[in-house]
């Protein structure tokens, strides 16, 4: 049996100069083969792209703010990807193209198998997240939620006691 939920994650950042800049050059040299290594990764499911296949162009939350919103098949997925590889060494560099954030700026959350939040969703997750801190609905890699347990509801799997999409 399919697994009722998938994870969704955003993780935001905030360009030290333009995208287009000598200073970002190497950053994005690197997201096409970080990219395609995150796609071929066991566990991935989607990430957010334009029509063009750039997730570069969308930026809801400033001109200078980067957004990665990916959904994967649970929390090892993409902990795995995050935290060894080829990523881990785009990590370790991460300072020379963006600043530090102050708040939160990585949320994850579980959403039903199949759904693809959009970045309006993403958006009030990680407000959740900054205002009430890690929980069910809104959490972190340092303090995980497991998925809302299935339970019947006119054939469709939904969080005991809450909704997992509201």
């Amino acid at each position: 049996m399919a697994p009722a939920f998938e994870l969704a994650q955003l993780n935001i950042a905030l360009m030290t100069a333009p995208l287009d800049s000598p200073g970002m050059a190497d950053f994005v040299a690197n997201l096409a083969r970080i990219n395609g290594l995150a796609e071929a990764s066991p566990g991935y499911v989607w990430r957010l792209e334009d029509e063009g296949g750039d997730a570069t162009a969308i930026r809801p939350f400033g001109d200078d703010v980067l957004v990665n919103l990916s959904v994967w098949r649970d929390m090892e997925s993409l902990r795995d990807f995050t935290y060894r590889g080829a990523h881990t060494e785009m990590l370790k560099r991460r300072n020379e193209w963006f600043a530090r954030i102050s708040e939160a700026h990585l949320v994850c959350w579980w959403v039903p198998a199949g759904h693809r939040p959009d970045a309006r969703e993403a958006a009030e997750r990680l407000a959740l997240l900054r205002e009430q801190g890690p929980g069910p609905r809104a959490f972190t890699f340092r303090h995980p939620f497991p998925p809302p347990a299935p339970v019947p509801n006119d054939g469709k799997a939904t969080a005991t006691g809450a909704n997992v999409l509201g």
